[in-house]
């Protein structure tokens, strides 16, 4: 029999969805701040020369260039005030992240509370603005050696890390506001917005290569297929869990007597989510960005780079796939899934696996499952990752389309309706809670028989 809530969520409609004002502030005022973010993607960084540069993107779009454009929302193609994106908070907070579950002062900061939140807060910033700075200015110099720069020189450098790094800088104030007074995550509704801007001039250049020849039919057909399947599996197995059962013992509480309950510990296939992509993505992206922008000033070690690591190469591939694999286990065992702290809450709640003892040996146990698992998972997200990667370099397709993109699409779109229906869900038990009250009120409000 279906419980309350999703009796509930059941019967959510259109007609629920009116009702909830504040939900659709919260989804007005997202909307407002994503139209900001991609009005920022147009305004170009000062002294770039764009014809040279419509011209090295236009020449790049199949390659690493398509790459950057995609994560960017086309920011990086017209060289906007947007062009580094969010990638470096994301890569400054997954170090954060990591730091705090190696470095026990940053450990004990995380469990003070609000007080230590704020205080990690600020270091992640203060990382943002280290990594956005460094990669500003290799871009910058990059983009001078390349020949894009309309007049070269310090104030041209200094210039484009000034703009760059407070283009950053705004996109995290605006996922933070998001995040605080919007609905969904605002870091991944800016990289989600960003993808899908991009995909329909994307598949309008993939139609008309269709169109002129270039591609067959039967490719066209296969590629949309694919893109339909690998959606379908990345929702199949981001929903997918391991639930482990857990026994609670019967309580006296004073005189009475509490019968033991029976619940289960949800384990994700991929308790990570996109992060191990991400950051893998990330690790490949940073000196092939230089590398491609330099043109015809590319060194012997950066030339090296791009023959051995480029975006299809075998190196590529497989320095990918052992980043998403050691990622995967290092995340979740370090952060999303500490086996010793879920141990220990079991424990404090009197709770324990059936025939497992509580303690040392539940945690042992949920090692063995976590990592049984996340076999699973991890050869999931390589896979993902890999095959449109490989697809692309065999079959020459003129736009990217990579496994990491669909896995953010398809995470983010898939968390932000659950949010939606959390707060329709919170709204219909306000009103079930109002209506409760004004029943109360009118029993209470008919007076009875005056006693003498």
């Amino acid at each position: 029999m279906a419980s309350a809530a999703e009796q509930m969520a059941a019967n959510m409609s259109w007609g629920a969805f009116g009702k909830a004002t504040e939900l659709r502030q919260r989804i007005v005022f997202t909307l407002g701040l994503l139209i900001v973010y991609r009005l920022g993607t147009y305004i170009p960084v000062p002294g770039i020369d764009a014809n040279e540069l419509r011209a090295f993107m236009d020449q790049a779009a199949a390659g690493l260039g398509g790459i950057l454009n995609m994560f960017t929302g086309g920011a990086i193609g017209r060289m906007g005030i947007f062009a580094l994106g969010i990638m470096p908070y994301i890569s400054a907070s997954i170090i954060i992240q990591l730091l705090t579950s190696l470095v026990p002062q940053l450990e004990q900061l995380k469990k003070e509370g609000e007080q230590g939140r704020k205080k990690i807060n600020q270091y992640t910033r203060y990382g943002t603005v280290f990594l956005a700075t460094f990669q500003a200015y290799g871009l910058a110099a990059s983009l001078e050696a390349g020949g894009l720069a309309a007049d070269p020189g310090w104030y041209f450098r200094a210039a484009t890390v000034l703009t760059l790094v407070g283009g950053t800088m705004f996109l995290m104030w605006l996922g933070e506001q998001i995040t605080a007074r919007g609905i969904g995550n605002g870091i991944s509704l800016i990289i989600f917005v960003g993808i899908i801007a991009e995909v329909p001039a994307a598949l309008a250049q993939f139609f008309s290569q269709g169109r002129s020849g270039a591609i067959s039919p039967t490719v066209i057909l296969g590629v949309l297929l694919m893109v339909v399947l690998v959606i379908a599996f990345v929702v199949f197995m981001e929903r997918s869990l391991r639930k482990i059962h857990i026994q609670y013992p019967r309580r006296q509480a004073g005189m009475k007597m509490y019968e033991g309950g029976t619940s289960h510990l949800p384990i994700k296939v991929n308790p990570a989510g996109v992060i191990p992509a991400i950051f893998a993505s990330s690790l490949l992206l940073l000196p092939t960005t230089l590398a491609t922008f330099s043109g015809s000033q590319t060194g012997p070690v950066m030339a090296t780079i791009l023959a051995y690591f480029g975006p299809g190469q075998p190196l590529y591939l497989a320095f990918f796939t052992l980043m998403i694999v050691f990622f995967t286990f290092f995340y979740t065992f370090n952060v999303s899934f500490k086996t010793d702290d879920v141990a220990d809450n079991l424990k404090n709640q009197n709770g324990f696996v059936p025939g497992i003892r509580p303690g040392k040996k539940t945690e042992e146990y949920l090692d063995y499952v976590v990592t049984r698992v996340l076999v699973l998972g991890s050869a999931y997200l390589a896979a993902v990752c890999l095959l449109p990667e490989i697809l692309r370099s065999q079959l020459a397709i003129p736009f990217y389309f990579g496994g990491t993109s669909v896995l953010i699409v398809v995470s983010v779109t898939m968390d932000t309706i659950q949010q939606v229906q959390s707060h329709l869900l919170a709204h219909q038990y306000e009103g079930l809670i109002e209506k409760s009250q004004l029943r109360g009120k009118r029993r209470g409000g008919k007076k009875g028989p005056a006693r003498r």
